[in-house]
């Protein structure tokens, strides 16, 4: 059999067994690569791909395929790979993290010795059952601090200092080398890989649910916190209504089981009115990563109140234009200096076209174009109003 058949045939299992993680995968770009010593999930654009070494790969059972595989998947389900800077020590957190994702794999999908909890060189410890990566670290840590340097553990972590390297069959640490690739990204950056990570499980989540297919109870909790929006810093449904007024798009639809009373041959029509907003983001380096996120946080909610959404990013210039919609995937364009016209530039030429224009940014700025239509400021919680704008402003508390 070769690689590509046993990878596609532990898939298959994997999706029979456990039809989440079986979707998660299918989804998930697999490369052969001898960069890693096993396998590991590293960077792929702004979202992720499998990596496993061959030789390692056809050195395991199938049981153990399918552990190693739902093992690199459930890194990416807990947000391993964008928190793991947070933690001083790298190889600690490593331990830490398979500890805990180690308990939701089924034991005979695990190498024998391998990261858990309950092996002779953790047993010990006595450590609590699925308290999560930062509990461990904490409690491996003291271990470290408080301990008499005799236990399997410490021994385990002396030997790592000196640079032995300590494999997942409890005589060696986890590699998790293909992580490295997230160190240097900037705050949008990991904002963005994890972004598209949750909108890949709640999309999972749905397409199970509909096949009355199970949920696992470990993302349970997870998937529960990203469908509960945070609520909007501003009530837009309300504004949007006062501040437009009757200037809206016009939309049609035909209805096949309506009839049309005046014309009987022809279908029933539904007509529609809805608004085209013009939003504007305020991409110059003035404004942080923090608040960018905090702009595309409260679109969603105008979004939500049923507008049609055209976003432009702008710093000196307009660096980019397009519709918006949930869930898709944003890259951040500009980051030089600030200058407001261009976007008022491209709102009066467009009249017809758009309801009103929103402008966010943190208004350290100020303008020669004056709008021709209607147009309302957005101003950062960092920012500051600045009365030299023209047209409303509201401040983000």
């Amino acid at each position: 059999m070769t690689k590509q058949d046993s990878l596609a045939k532990a898939s298959k299992e994997l999706m029979l067994k456990e039809p989440f993680y079986g979707l998660f995968l299918i989804g998930l770009n697999k490369l052969w690569s001898n960069r890693v010593p096993t396998a590991g999930v590293c960077k792929h654009n702004i979202n992720f791909q499998l990596m496993i070494n061959e030789e390692f790969w056809e050195s395991l059972s199938p049981e153990h395929h399918i552990g190693l595989l739902k093992h690199e998947l459930l890194h990416i389900a807990f947000f391993h790979l964008t928190i793991h800077t947070d933690f001083p020590d790298p190889k600690l957190a490593n331990i830490a993290m398979d500890l805990e994702i180690n308990q939701y794999i089924d034991k005979q999908y695990l190498p024998d010795g391998g990261c858990t909890i309950d092996n002779e060189m953790f047993a010990p410890m006595n450590l609590p059952v699925k308290a999560g990566c930062r509990e461990y670290y904490n409690l491996l840590q003291q271990q470290l601090n408080n301990g008499n340097g005799n236990s399997p553990f410490e021994q385990m972590m002396k030997a790592s200092a000196m640079g032995l390297k300590i494999d997942e069959n409890g005589n060696l640490v986890p590699d998790h080398s293909t992580w490295d690739d997230f160190k240097d990204l900037s705050e949008a950056e990991q904002k963005l890989i994890q972004k598209q990570v949750e909108h890949q499980l709640k999309e999972i989540a749905e397409q199970v649910s509909k096949s009355r297919g199970h949920i696992p109870g470990e993302l349970k909790g997870l998937l529960d916190k990203l469908n509960s929006s945070e609520p909007p810093k501003f009530d837009w449904k309300a504004y949007l209504r006062r501040f437009t007024g009757g200037s809206q798009k016009v939309f049609t639809k035909k209805l096949r089981r309506k009839f049309n009373k005046r014309f009987e041959d022809n279908p029933g029509l539904k007509i529609k009115f809805r608004k085209h907003i013009l939003v504007a983001v305020d991409t110059s380096g003035s404004v942080s990563d923090k608040e960018v996120q905090e702009f595309f946080h409260e679109i969603d909610h105008i979004n939500k109140t049923g507008a049609e959404i055209t976003i432009v990013q702008c710093d000196t210039r307009i660096r980019h234009i397009g519709p918006y919609k949930a869930g898709d995937k944003i890259e951040i364009h500009g980051r030089g200096g600030t200058y407001f016209d261009p976007v008022l530039e491209l709102y009066n030429e467009n009249q017809d076209k758009y309801t009103c224009l929103i402008y966010l940014t943190d208004g350290e700025c100020d303008c020669t174009v004056k709008p021709r239509g209607k147009m309302l400021w957005v101003i950062s919680t960092r920012g500051n109003i600045n009365e030299d704008l023209p047209g409303p402003q509201i401040k983000l508390n």
